[in-house]
């Protein structure tokens, strides 16, 4: 369907009229919630958690293995032995050059797909590029099959927020999101322990090509499950019963309005570029500087994902090496990644449950951006005590990990409209990434051990990201009550007609 051709819901054979209609009826939420509601959210969450989660355990593997396989001799079998670590930064950054370009277009494309096939070509075009990797025989090699890497998971780390978005409300949202994002952490952790058992497989290929045959495979099978299992748009899935789609599709229109059927709004996509806050004055924040406004929540949500990404790409990249510098063997060091990524996996989900609970996510954006930043401090300072510096990477991990979920949760629902999370979520996520970039050059075998200058860039900008995330917790808290004075009182739970001025429509709050 084109971008400007005008979208009839009623006229659309797919969509059921009386489920449509009952979902434009302002619905408050009831407490405690009906029945048949919860039902139907188990329902979602048996069918969808456990495939998108799997998806995202192995599309983290297959982005961040490169790491494990440094230790297995890559480096000194296809990439000449690289005695500065550059070409194995530049092997490692390529696919987030890709992933940055692709990411707004491909969220957009999605759109105009059913999302399950959309998802699971995602899922069979990166594992099959992960696999390919194994075939690489030299540096160029590497680079595109990392290229191709980039370009299937840039519509999958965008889409999977927009996706959850169509079933579960803000209340959900985070916890479920948190569990997706948590299996990154999960990765990282089986990542560790399938890299030790491939340090000790005896087979006629070396052992970092047996890692990514290992890591790809999988996930080119779970496409084909999530194109046969995951329920589509709410309005069309054969996964719901009529009753459950009606309860759906009002649970979709609560605090806002969800679109019907695949069309995209081009204003929404604009104001998602040019989304600035006009008249939030900086002054009001920080002393009283005069006539200084701060730029829209997705360029500063950007700053804050650009540092989390950073300390993220060099976690994903350099955790063993820098742990190996703490004076252990390689197989150790592979081990030693474990525990940090399993007490995450723990934190992120506490840290998101409490955030629906409370229903506010920059309080504990800025909690965790810090902790990550005081784990650079401590591995910068305390640089001969191995327990302390050990203490410092949990700090790292969990800081940086649940800042990343907890931002993804944010933006889920703030940006008001479908279109415009479909265009503002890779946006954010594309100038985040360019911190992955940053993250992938810090840490060159030249300047080990100490690493100084990596680890003071990214305690830097973690706490730029804890400032970051105070500012538009304010101006969030600010324009609700101002919104409250000139327009009333929003009831929670009822329908706001968001589908032409999105996150400004005067009916729509936002979760500070």
């Amino acid at each position: 369907m084109a971008f400007d051709e005008k979208y009839d819901p009623k006229q659309d054979p797919k969509v059921d009229e009386a489920a449509y209609e009952s979902a434009s009826i302002p619905l408050v939420q009831e407490q405690p919630v009906p029945r048949e509601e919860r039902l139907l959210v188990r329902k979602l969450d048996r069918r969808i958690l456990p495939i998108a989660c799997l998806m995202y355990l192995f599309a983290y593997l297959d982005r961040s293995n490169l790491g494990n396989a440094r230790l297995q001799g890559l480096p000194a079998d296809v990439l000449g032995g690289d005695p500065t670590g550059k070409r194995f930064d530049w092997v490692n950054s390529v696919f987030f050059f890709s992933y940055i370009l692709c990411a707004v277009p491909a969220t957009i494309l999605a759109k105009f797909f059913p999302p399950r096939l959309y998802l699971g070509c995602a899922a069979i075009g990166w594992g099959i590029c992960s696999t390919l990797m194994s075939t690489a025989f030299n540096q160029a090699g590497l680079m595109v099959a990392r290229v191709g890497l980039g370009v299937f998971e840039a519509g999958f780390g965008p889409g999977i927020p927009l996706y959850f978005s169509l079933f579960y409300t803000k209340h959900e949202l985070g916890l479920r999101l948190a569990y997706w994002f948590g299996f990154a952490a999960v990765a990282g952790a089986f990542g560790g322990l399938l890299a030790f058992g491939v340090q000790h497989a005896h087979v006629a290929i070396e052992n970092w090509r047996l890692l990514f045959i290992v890591e790809g495979i999988p996930a080119v099978f779970l496409g084909l499950i999530a194109i046969a299992f995951l329920p589509n748009r709410p309005e069309t899935t054969s996964f719901f019963t009529e009753d459950e789609r009606k309860i759906a599709l009002a649970r979709a229109n609560r605090d806002t309005s969800g679109d019907i059927g695949y069309h995209v709004n081009k204003s929404h996509i604009a104001n998602a570029f040019k989304d600035w806050r006009v008249g939030f004055k900086l002054w009001r924040v920080l002393f009283a500087m005069t006539c200084t406004t701060i730029s829209s929540q997705i360029y500063l949500g950007g700053v804050i994902y650009f540092g989390a990404n950073a300390a993220l790409a060099s976690i994903s990249a350099f955790l063993p090496t820098i742990i190996k510098t703490f004076g252990y063997t390689n197989a150790r060091a592979q081990l030693l990644t474990v525990p940090p990524y399993a007490m995450t996996a723990v934190v992120i989900t506490i840290a998101s449950w409490c955030s629906d609970r409370l229903l506010t996510r920059g309080p504990f954006i800025m909690v965790t951006s810090a902790i990550g930043g005081i784990g650079y401090v401590l591995l910068l300072t305390v640089a001969h005590n191995n327990h302390v510096q050990y203490f410092a990477v949990f700090c790292i991990v969990g800081g940086t990990y649940t800042t990343i979920g907890l931002v993804i949760a944010w933006y889920a629902h703030n940006l008001g409209s479908e279109t415009k999370r479909a265009t503002g979520t890779p946006l954010y996520m594309a100038i985040g990434q360019t911190g992955s970039i940053l993250g992938s050059h810090l840490f060159p075998s030249i300047e080990g051990p100490r690493y100084i200058k990596g680890f003071s860039v990214l305690a830097g900008l973690l706490f730029l990201g804890t400032i970051c995330a105070g500012i538009l917790t304010i101006h969030y808290r600010y324009e609700n009550a101002r919104r409250d004075r000139v327009y009333g009182k929003h009831i929670p739970g009822t329908r706001v007609d968001t589908s032409e001025l999105a996150d400004r429509a005067p009916g729509f709050r936002y979760v500070p």
